[in-house]
């Protein structure tokens, strides 16, 4: 049971939910940039929240089914097609061995997510199978995908092809994620230096919009916007930043830190991005803009709860729906 890379894209990689517990040790959890994203296309093929997936960006790879196998796309639409004809994102689609996954443009979002029924075999370093770029652990031999990279997949599909001449079949059911994401206000809560902004920089992380600069990746998402200035300049020591941590940069500028973060900065927390919008900050792209809207933690944890609770109900719909279909 493989699948084989025809053409590498710009940056593909192995991911899932990412390692936890050596920040102290100055490792960072990495992982997919996009949760929702790696839940939704792990919840259509049946696999366990955070089974290791593709993360895949624009221009993506294009990959060769040498097994069939039952798939499903999530994230960004960068219009897949298989064999020529389109395939639709947030589907379980059975795919026919020796059909060809092709993406032609975006139409919307960053990265694209694709699960395979059983989940890949990938490389595990410290309990988990994310690709760690800079120690070079982890996923498929702790890089990016290459042309002619083979991945195994754990199982084999539970169930064949009604016509075995089509490339593929959709399974008759789709994810509903609207209420999974949001676009363009992101919700934060203050920082630890949030109250060090002068009373015009406060009114303007608010009612100015920020744009994504190309000077983004993995680690973290530089803005540019109005500058903000803080009422007295103040040394900081290096302390504890996580994913979704705003820090104000030395030109007045922000960071949005990502998934590759650092686990320590120096520069001031302004706010942090709620867990609940996280993953769709890691939808927007390089030239995109967006405002922000500060909430109270607990508003910050009911809408992640909601999110959550909206997860389980996909998923057990999904569960139903997948083990109905296999038993006809």
């Amino acid at each position: 049971m493989s699948l084989r890379i025809t053409r590498n894209g710009l940056l593909d990689t192995i991911q899932d939910g990412g390692r936890y517990g050596y920040q102290q040790l100055g490792i960072n959890p990495g992982g997919v940039m996009d949760r929702i994203g790696m839940h939704v296309a792990n919840i259509l093929v049946g696999n366990d929240l955070n089974e290791a997936v593709i993360e895949m960006h624009f221009p993506a790879a294009e990959i060769l089914f040498e097994e069939t196998v039952l798939i499903a796309l999530a994230g960004a639409d960068l219009s897949a097609t298989v064999n020529g004809e389109e395939l639709p994102i947030l589907h379980p689609v059975m795919i026919q061995q020796g059909s060809v996954l092709h993406f032609g443009k975006k139409q919307n979002g960053a990265r694209v997510y694709l699960a395979v029924q059983g989940g890949f075999v990938a490389d595990e370093w410290l309990q988990s199978c994310s690709t760690h770029l800079k120690v070079k652990a982890g996923g498929f031999a702790g890089r990016a995908l290459q042309k002619n990279d083979q991945l195994l997949m754990k199982e084999e599909p539970m169930f064949g092809f009604e016509n075995a001449s089509h490339a593929f079949e959709i399974l008759p059911w789709k994810a509903k994620v609207s209420d999974l994401y949001v676009s363009n206000r992101f919700r934060f809560i203050p920082g630890n230096e949030y109250h060090l902004l002068e009373e015009t920089a406060t009114q303007q992380l608010e009612l100015t919009p920020f744009t994504i600069s190309r000077e983004s990746d993995r680690m973290g998402y530089r803005l540019t916007g109005e500058k903000l200035q803080l009422t007295k300049s103040k040394e900081l020591i290096s302390t504890a930043v996580t994913r979704g941590t705003i820090q104000l940069l030395p030109d007045g500028q922000l960071i949005v830190l990502m998934a590759d973060h650092q686990t320590t900065g120096g520069y001031p927390r302004i706010g942090h991005i709620i867990s609940a919008d996280i993953s769709s900050v890691a939808q927007m792209a390089a030239g995109e803009n967006f405002s922000l809207q500060q909430v109270t933690i607990h508003t910050a944890e009911k809408l992640l709860l909601e999110q959550e609770m909206n997860l389980q109900l996909l998923q057990n719909a999904c569960n139903f729906r997948l083990e109905e279909y296999l038993n006809t």
